[in-house]
């Protein structure tokens, strides 16, 4: 019997603390034969240690907005709700994840969190802060709706998983990464020049995805994303 692998999947918290997790991160990873952990944000860095070597492969979800002080800078007028709690607790689980050269599969927020733990920053309000006109990242259409073109970077591994140079993708941020960190590099990009994915050049697994694979429950190239992150596990 083949062996399911452990993946531990980081969840939301609202501004009392409550923490929640939408049944489709954990359907997705029980539908690639994984089984789901959700874990809580409790930034206890002597429990960090355990919690990587109790799992195979680490998704790091969406949510809310991410705390700038953690890249050097001051909150931006139109920086939403943070969550001190959770920024920690990923910050720490992201960095021993990296050194444990655990798959990562980082989604949206997440995908920003993992930049900012490497090492990179972002954009508090891609509306205010990027000087072109923008397409519309923060969609009005269902969630599993593919709402913008991206165009994906020849070489690189997210290429080599989705088969395709060119597909759409779902949309719902306005954040998103501005300077990649160190050992990162672009994997894709929307027409106005967002970065929409990155991936590590040091690891065996770790992208960084903007946009909700989970969502897409109907559309081959999440479900290529998600089979390759369980296969690196």
């Amino acid at each position: 019997m083949t062996r399911k692998p452990m993946i531990g999947i980081t969840s939301h918290m609202d501004e009392n603390g409550t923490h929640h997790m939408s049944q489709d991160n954990l359907r997705r990873i029980a539908n690639e034969n994984g089984i789901p952990i959700i874990l809580p944000n409790v930034p206890d860095e002597a429990s960090i240690p355990r919690i990587i070597s109790s799992i195979d492969g680490l998704v790091v979800t969406g949510g809310g907005d991410i705390d700038p002080t953690l890249f050097g800078e001051e909150p931006h007028l139109k920086l939403g709700s943070i969550h001190p709690d959770r920024d920690a607790f990923e910050m720490m689980l992201i960095q021993a994840a990296l050194e444990a050269n655990l798959p990562i599969l980082a989604i949206c927020r997440g995908c920003q969190i993992l930049n900012i733990a490497a090492g990179g920053d972002m954009y508090q309000d891609i509306y205010s802060q990027y000087d072109v006109d923008l397409l519309q990242h923060q969609q009005r259409a269902p969630r599993q709706h593919v709402s913008h073109f991206i165009d994906v970077d020849e070489g690189t591994l997210l290429q080599r998983i989705s088969k395709s140079s060119r597909y759409k993708v779902n949309s719902f941020h306005h954040q998103a990464v501005r300077r990649l960190a160190s050992g990162f590099r672009r994997s894709a990009v929307s027409s106005d020049n967002i970065i929409e994915a990155f991936e590590s050049e040091r690891h065996s697994f770790v992208i960084g995805v903007q946009w909700h694979p989970e969502n897409l429950v109907d559309d081959e190239y999440a479900n290529r994303l998600y089979e390759a992150f369980i296969a690196s596990t």
